[in-house]
C-alpha cells in the first residue's frame, strides 16, 4: 500500500467545534473533514467541490499529534450579527471566548500534526495527483492554514511509502496516529518513563453528504496523546507500520 505522510506545522490552530454556539471551541486535532480542505487546497480545487472526490470512500486519512499542545481561551471581538443586514457591523460587536492551540511556549514551540494519506482503488488517481503535486516540488496550489485562515501553516518532511504493510499483532503497541475507540482493546497504564501522558478522547466530524452539501454522514470518536508521544494501546484488526531513519511508525486511519 502506497502512504504519503507529511507535516503540517504552524505557530496557532483552531478547528471549531461546530456544535458550540457562542463559544469558540477547538478540537485539538484536525477532523477528517479539514484534512479534506488540506488536500483540497493542495490540490488547487474550489471551495465545497471535494467533498465526493476526497471522501472516504476514495482516500484514508489519518493524524497524528508529533508536538506538545496545550489550548488557552481568549476574547476576540466578533460582529454582533441578527439578522443579514447587519452584517456590515451596524449592531456593533460581541465578545466571544476562543480557543487557541499552541505549543508550550509559544516563542519558540511550534505546532506539528503529522498526516498519512493512503489511496482505496477508486481513489488511487486523485493521490498520484497529490503525489505529483508535492513531490516535484511544486507545494500546495492555495496556502494552507491550522483551521482558521489567519493561522498559516507549512507542509514539512513530505514522504511517500510505496510499500506499506499491513500487521496485525495482539500485543501492546506504541501508535503514532490517532486511534479510533473501538479498535482499543486494551488500554495499558499510560506512564511511559515515569511520565504520564494526557490522553483526550473526541468525536470528530469525519464526511458531508456530497458536494457542496455540509451535511454530516459520520463521525470518527478517537483517542490520543496531546503530548507527542505515541499512544501505547493493543488493538483489534490490521494497522499500518512504517519505517523511517531506524523509526517505526504505526498507525490507524480514521474510520
Amino acid at each position: 500500500m502506497q502512504v504519503l505522510v507529511f507535516d503540517l506545522v504552524g505557530k496557532m490552530a483552531h478547528f471549531r467545534k461546530y456544535y458550540a454556539n457562542n463559544t469558540a471551541m477547538s478540537f485539538s486535532v484536525p477532523p477528517r473533514t479539514t484534512l479534506m480542505g488540506v488536500l483540497a487546497a493542495m490540490l488547487g480545487l474550489p471551495r465545497d467541490s471535494y467533498y465526493e472526490a476526497l471522501g472516504g470512500q476514495h482516500l484514508r486519512l489519518g493524524v497524528g499529534v508529533r508536538s506538545p499542545l496545550k489550548k488557552s481561551f481568549h476574547r476576540l471581538n466578533f460582529l454582533k450579527v441578527e439578522a443579514s443586514r447587519d452584517l456590515d457591523g451596524s449592531k456593533g460587536h460581541i465578545q466571544l471566548p476562543f480557543e487557541i492551540i499552541t505549543g508550550y511556549d509559544l516563542t519558540r514551540d511550534m505546532v506539528r500534526y503529522r498526516v498519512y494519506v493512503a489511496p482505496t482503488v477508486s481513489g488511487q488517481p486523485v493521490f498520484d495527483q497529490l503525489v505529483g503535486q508535492l513531490m516535484a516540488g511544486k507545494g500546495p496550489h492555495f496556502a494552507l492554514s491550522l483551521g482558521t485562515a489567519n493561522f498559516s501553516a507549512t507542509l514539512e518532511n513530505v514522504q511517500l511509502h510505496q510499500q506499506a504493510r499491513p500487521t496485525t499483532s495482539q500485543e501492546v503497541q506504541e501508535f503514532h496516529s490517532t486511534v479510533p475507540t473501538d479498535r482499543i482493546q486494551h488500554l495499558p497504564s499510560t506512564l511511559t518513563g515515569g511520565v504520564a501522558l494526557s490522553l483526550e478522547e473526541e468525536l470528530l466530524p469525519a464526511d458531508f453528504m456530497g458536494d457542496y452539501q455540509r451535511e454530516l454522514v459520520a463521525m470518527n470518536r478517537v483517542l490520543f496523546s496531546t503530548d507527542g508521544q505515541p499512544l501505547r494501546a493493543q488493538v483489534t484488526g490490521e494497522y499500518l507500520e512504517l519505517h523511517e531513519y531506524g523509526e517505526t511508525q504505526r498507525l490507524l486511519f480514521l474510520e
